[in-house]
């Protein structure tokens, strides 16, 4: 088995690419030993001193890390993706392939007589930011819209990555604000 390595604009994660698929659909994120323990994968990676984050996407799974040296983690971490595809061993300890989807949708907040709005900012999301975030090993999704604003939460690498806000002030809300004149601004959430 080859892992393929990437790095991402956020130094301190790394995309792992082990050449199946990773979730059939959607996005996880466990950002703790104890989320983690939701699939045997995200567990050994979390077993790995120095790990703080683990992201599945839906053929890559992105790692990100404290301020230990990516030169003593990283065949920690390929060898824990190794063993845990070798196994044949379930994504999720349950069996599911359930992504953290419907949790964000029932998080959503807007006023309804915004909803053919939000529908046009979903789908720009969907359809041009996903995909090219996807790429660096993260996912942004939507969260909520209100005066004008609109809340995306970011995942995987994107969180906590430096260029964050760059990526969200020039290339999302310029995006969203050329084909939905009601956008004044996006938000982190």
């Amino acid at each position: 088995m080859f892992i393929q390595t990437e790095a991402t604009p956020n130094p301190a994660t790394l995309k792992f690419i082990p050449g199946r698929t990773v979730l059939d659909s959607g996005t996880m994120e466990f950002v703790n030993r104890e989320a983690a323990a939701r699939s045997p994968l995200a567990e050994k990676l979390f077993g790995v001193a120095g790990v703080t984050s683990v992201f599945y996407g839906s053929d890559f799974v992105t790692v990100t890390k404290d301020d230990s040296d990516w030169q003593h983690l990283k065949p920690a971490i390929l060898g824990a993706i190794m063993e845990h595809y070798m196994s044949g061993a379930p994504l999720l300890a349950d069996g599911s392939v359930a992504s953290d989807a419907a949790a964000d949708e029932e998080d959503e907040f807007f006023n309804e007589d915004d909803a053919e709005t939000v529908e046009m900012i979903k789908d720009l999301i969907e359809t041009r930011v996903r995909p090219a975030v996807a790429n660096d090993g993260g996912d942004i999704t939507f969260r909520g819209f209100k005066d004008g604003i609109v809340y995306l939460n970011m995942k995987g690498s994107c969180a906590g990555c430096p260029s964050s806000t760059a990526t969200l002030q020039h290339g999302i809300q310029n995006l969203l604000k050329h084909f939905v004149p009601d956008v004044v601004e996006v938000r982190p959430m």
